[in-house]
């Protein structure tokens, strides 16, 4: 929008101002009357843009008018920022030959050098500045100038308004958005819609059934899937069930990697699709699945076939829900079962607007107004929801008799669609913020926004600003894209306590509104077809290519390009592009194929944004990479290759975001001078080189970059032996830090520990970090500023080899994940690291009462202790002499403790906490202890061959998943290992103890009541598993008056390398299970035989079963 582009003139006028002033540069005569003159008409049409681009829907001379403005705009900034672009470099001369002039001093400390003979780096420059920058550049102005005058006079005879003030874009409180989960006038189809998932009432003739949703963009068929997938009848009727958004193309090694990826977590490396069918086939083979196919559009028959093979393969009773805009894709797939959504009653329409503009939808004052405006969504359900927050914004009787008498319900597309909604949401937004939205045009449907790629390209095109806060300013254009319901399908941080969105979707119909208002600046573009483009007026293109098809150079007439999306792409392109789309602001090459990225790049000296990311063939950034002195966005994440970063890092002095997450062989130290990229917020990784390698960087290069934000890893502190160095560093000041990783490479061992202890003293963080990852170090003490960190929620200490006490960490009340790995020396843990004295003199001199209230890692969910050879005891508190009164870990919900061979017993205080989740994988002996743990989930023991019994599990109510293995010498398992006594299967006689006995009746038992996964691996002289049947028989249970039911929720059974055992138990077959494995065990594998061994009418009830 004009108004974006106004501010962005304005904000590069004061910034070459205040540039000139720094270098003592000058404009030649008569050029700044020019400038001033330029600012001035500048501000005057600023004042009438918001008039002018309302009117612009109705008055075709007005949007002429404007189209003129915004070309003669980009002019000017292309203009400006080249202007600018050489005051940055000028100022880089300098910043290198100050830093050159201070290195020669201090290497030639004896020799005299007189500095005031030394000219002043400015002095060099303004000579070159003036004869090479000055003549062009005034000769471009004064002709804008000119442009800009004539237009400024046109501007009368519209007869515009003066702009009403500026909006205040307000951050979203928690009630600004309206829940609308809640799906109005849909109650009938929700109904009918699972009812067919079930099977009621469906005859069907073959499986799986095919059931097809219908309707036009917006009408709410994702929104009925998604509550249809999620219904807990749904959830609970099927084994699988699998989501996946289809959209347009049809792209079956997507969709068929997706299906896969849906099923197993993680996408199967896989590129042929014969493959990936035989792969889904496999996986839902025998089992009962729900896939749902979101947004179809292909009506070929070819894009369907292999998935319609693939899925008979499921079991009877499986459904396939499609939904689309056509009828034809319903025919397509032979739809069993099709529903036509319907458009809203007026009634329902007002009910989504009300909820959206939190107004009571029989409001006396505001309702009729209201029934009329909602009647202008034509009944769907997406318009109500968007026009409902313009009203909810405006919430008044004149403001909305105002939005009702607008002559924009009379446009055409209006009246022949339903854009309306999204015309008034569009134009409450501020001009900026219309921008960004906008943008949203470049990507392409169902394209899942980053908040961060969202942001981080606003930036580039100057829509935020140019101020230092122009990530917060797009954060909040993105909060407000939010209220005004342009975006859905939101994705949330959980780590974060506001749950911030971090990624999200576009509906459709949305997508094709802000396509509908950038049809003559933004372009999506196959190569395959031949378009005419007007490339004068292009300024945003994206080209989706396919494999095999030659680059276009007709992109080289796209001059005025400042966005260049390449998608999809295996295509070589020539150097040429980088010398003719000069004036680029973005430049996105994700996923491209090519191996090295060419010099010619600094040619783009404009760019603010270059996105590498995925682009696994690189191996190296060039050196003239270093040139682009506009940088604000460079994203090599995911570049796999790469092993370091040009020389002349420390150029990119206007660099704010360096992305290199899995940059996996970035491994060589920075190069010197990256401390000079003092605007830097995001860098995840800084390794830093020996005190003897000249070109490396060294710690104290921190020092400037006081920006940093999020998360930060140290590599290389091995290499620190000056500790000024690490007090240089400044950790302390980096405010915004949160997440802290400290890298000690190399072996501890051949270091001094007492030169690691100065060192990590040294780098004391900001007292407000939330994570800390400390590796590799050397000393046999932890940092004092430990228990500083008060509001630290995560910890990890790895591979202290030396370390020989814990922190006192108990005291930190925040802390919530604790990991200690790799503690080698470590012998004893007692109470010191739980935050308390161990004497009881001091307990007694306190009096019984000083602890009552103590509580102790009150926040604590998550404790680790992996790999500690020599760890022997760990001492809760029973024999340290403190109050039992004191609570210990009241929150701890996953324990685990693997790699602790030494270590004999668990620390009683355990008992109380409210574990879900553990895995023990040590020597312990008090293993029937953990038939106390009453809360547990999920349970995992390496018995370490010290017992002959297994614990009395079977008393665990709440447990859902079992593995124990290791347990060389169990024999048997019997019915101990299920919770009663061995003497009750002889006497046919329960214990009623502890009220194990159903609450309503004490006729019936149940063992294992919520099991559902159970494994036993490497059990090597386990030979005898011993059951008491499902049920008792009828006669002993008409004898005793009790009935005793085992595990009755298993759905799945692993027996891995248990060699000698021969048999089941007998209470198997009734049990629910779904899938049965035995592997490497032999003599049981032989009587699971189907039909013929003994043990196969145990498990013939079983579904999926796997023996090998």
């Amino acid at each position: 929008m004009a108004g974006v582009l106004v501010s962005a003139l304005l904000e590069q006028l004061t910034s070459i101002a205040v540039g000139e002033a720094e270098q003592e540069i000058k404009l030649v005569v008569g050029v700044d009357q020019e400038v001033r003159k330029l600012e001035d008409n500048l501000r005057m049409i600023q004042a009438v843009l918001e008039d002018a681009e309302t009117r612009q829907m109705t008055e075709a001379a007005v949007k002429l008018w404007l189209g003129k403005l915004k070309d003669t705009f980009y002019l000017m900034d292309d203009v400006l920022d080249e202007w600018n672009t050489e005051l940055i470099k000028a100022r880089i001369q300098e910043e290198e030959k100050e830093e050159e002039i201070a290195e020669s001093s201090h290497a030639r400390k004896k020799t005299k050098v007189s500095f005031s003979m030394i000219p002043s780096p400015s002095s060099w420059l303004r000579p070159v500045h003036k004869l090479s920058m000055h003549d062009s550049f005034a000769h471009e102005i004064k002709d804008l100038s000119g442009k800009l005058d004539e237009l400024f006079k046109e501007r009368v005879g519209f007869g515009f308004e003066l702009n009403r003030g500026t909006k205040v874009v307000e951050r979203p409180t928690t009630t600004s958005l309206v829940d609308v989960s809640k799906i109005c006038g849909r109650g009938k189809e929700r109904e009918e819609l699972v009812s067919i998932l079930l099977g009621e009432d469906c005859q069907e003739e073959k499986s799986p059934h095919v059931i097809s949703l219908i309707g036009m963009g917006g009408m709410g068929k994702t929104t009925l899937a998604q509550l249809a997938y999620n219904n807990d009848d749904v959830q609970a009727h099927f084994e699988m069930r699998i989501w996946v958004c289809v959209s347009d193309p049809f792209d079956q090694i997507r969709v068929a990697k997706a299906i896969v990826e849906s099923i197993v977590g993680q996408s199967p490396n896989i590129t042929q699709l014969q493959n990936l069918v035989n792969r889904i086939c496999d996986l839902i083979r025998g089992k009962k699945f729900f896939l749902v196919l979101d947004d179809v559009w292909s009506e070929k028959p070819n894009d369907w076939e292999p998935f319609e093979l693939a899925l008979r393969c499921g079991a009877q009773g499986s459904r396939i829900l499609i939904t689309t805009r056509k009828e034809g894709v319903a025919k397509m797939v032979n739809s069993a079962y099709t529903m036509n959504l319907e458009v809203l009653s007026n009634e329902d329409s007002w009910l989504i607007c009300s909820q959206m503009a939190s107004v009571d939808k029989d409001d006396e004052q505001l309702g009729k107004l209201g029934r009329e405006l909602a009647n202008k969504c034509k009944g769907l359900p997406l318009a109500a929801k968007i026009l409902g927050s313009v009203m909810g914004s405006q919430r008044s009787r004149q403001k909305w008799k105002t939005i009702l008498d607008s002559n924009l319900w009379e446009l055409e597309d209006v009246q022949n669609g339903v854009l309306g909604p999204f015309l008034f949401s569009y134009n409450e937004l501020p001009s900026a913020i219309k921008q960004c939205f906008l943008y949203c045009a470049n990507f392409p449907k169902d394209y899942l926004f980053s908040r961060n790629e969202l942001v981080y390209q606003w930036m580039a095109q100057g829509y935020s600003g140019s101020k230092s806060n122009m990530e917060d300013m797009g954060e909040r254009y993105f909060e407000k894209l939010v209220m005004h319901a342009f975006f859905q399908d939101f994705e949330k941080d959980n780590n974060d306590d506001d749950n911030k969105i971090i990624r999200c979707k576009m509906h459709d119909m949305v997508h094709d509104f802000a396509l509908s208002m950038t049809k003559n600046e933004c372009f999506t573009i196959d190569v395959d077809k031949v378009l005419e483009i007007d490339w004068k007026s292009a300024r945003h293109l994206t080209f989706k290519f396919i494999k095999g098809t030659q680059f276009p150079i007709s992109i080289y007439d796209a001059k005025n390009l400042r966005t260049l999306f390449f998608r999809n792409s295996s295509m070589v392109f020539s150097s040429d592009l980088f010398q003719h789309l000069t004036c680029l602001r973005s430049l996105n090459l994700k996923h491209t194929s090519f191996e090295k990225l060419p010099n010619e790049v600094e040619k783009l000296k404009h760019l603010r944004l270059l996105n590498l990311s995925g682009c696994s063939e690189i191996t190296e950034l060039p050196e003239m990479l270093c040139n682009l002195c506009n940088l604000q966005t460079l994203d090599i994440s995911d570049c796999d290759k790469i092993k370091k970063l040009p020389q002349g890092m420390g150029k990119l002095i206007k660099l704010r975001h360096l992305l290199i997450d899995y940059c996996i062989e970035l491994t060589v130290p920075f190069p010197k001078g990256f401390g000079r990229l003092g605007d830097l917020r995001t860098l995840k990784k800084f390794i830093i080189g020996g005190i003897d390698n000249i070109g490396e960087c060294k710690l104290g290069e921190l020092k400037n970059l006081v920006h940093l934000k999020g998360s930060l890893e140290i590599g290389g502190l091995e290499n620190v032996t000056d500790v000024q160095e690490a007090e240089n560093a400044q950790l302390k000041n980096k405010i915004h830090l949160r997440k802290l990783r400290l890298h000690f490479g190399g072996r501890a061992k051949n270091r001094r520990g007492e030169i690691d202890e100065l060192v990590l003293n040294a780098l004391e963080p900001h007292p407000e970090l939330e994570s800390l990852w400390i590796y590799g170090y050397g000393g046999t003490g932890y940092p004092n500023w430990v228990m500083s960190l008060t509001i630290l929620k995560k910890l990890k200490l790895e591979s202290w080899g030396k370390l020989e006490q814990l922190p006192p960490l108990g005291k930190l009340r925040f802390l919530e994940s604790l990991v200690i790995e790799g503690a080698k020396s470590m012998k004893k843990v007692g109470v010191e690291f739980l935050g308390i004295e161990s004497n009881r003199k001091k307990d007694e001199e306190k009096g019984s009462t000083s602890t009552s209230s103590l509580i102790l890692f009150p926040n604590l969910k998550s404790l680790c202790f992996e790999i500690m050879k020599e760890w022997e005891e760990w001492d809760g508190m029973g024999e340290s002499g403190v109050s039992e009164s004191v609570l210990i870990m009241p929150r701890l919900q996953v324990f685990i403790i693997v790699g602790c061979p030494k270590l004999k017993s668990l620390p009683n205080f355990l008992e109380k906490t409210s574990l879900e989740k553990l895995t023990v994988d040590c020597g312990i002996s008090n293993w029937m202890t953990l038939a106390t743990l009453s809360g547990l989930k999920t349970l995992s023991l390496d018995l370490k061959n010290n017992v002959e019994h297994l614990p009395p599990l079977g008393k665990l109510l709440l447990l859902e998943s079992l593995h124990i293995g290791f347990g060389d010498r169990v024999k048997k398992v019997g019915v101990e290992f299920l919770g009663i006594e061995e003497e009750f299967n002889n006497n046919k006689k329960i214990d009623d103890e502890k009220g194990w006995t159903s609450s309503s009746s004490s006729s019936s038992l149940v063992l294992f009541p919520n099991l559902k996964s159970l494994q036993f691996w490497e059990m090597e002289e386990w030979e005898e598993w011993d059951g008491i049947g499902g049920t008792m028989r009828e006669e002993e249970a008409q004898e005793s008056g009790f009935t005793i039911t085992i595990m009755p929720r298993l759905q799945f059974l692993y027996i891995y390398q248990c060699p000698k055992l021969k048999s089941l138990p007998d209470f198997l077959p009734t049990t629910p299970l779904k899938k049965l494995k035995i592997w490497y065990s032999p003599i049981l594998s032989e009587c699971c035989k189907a039909e013929i061994g003994d043990q196969w009418p145990k498990i013939s009830h079983i579904p999926n079963i796997d023996i090998d």
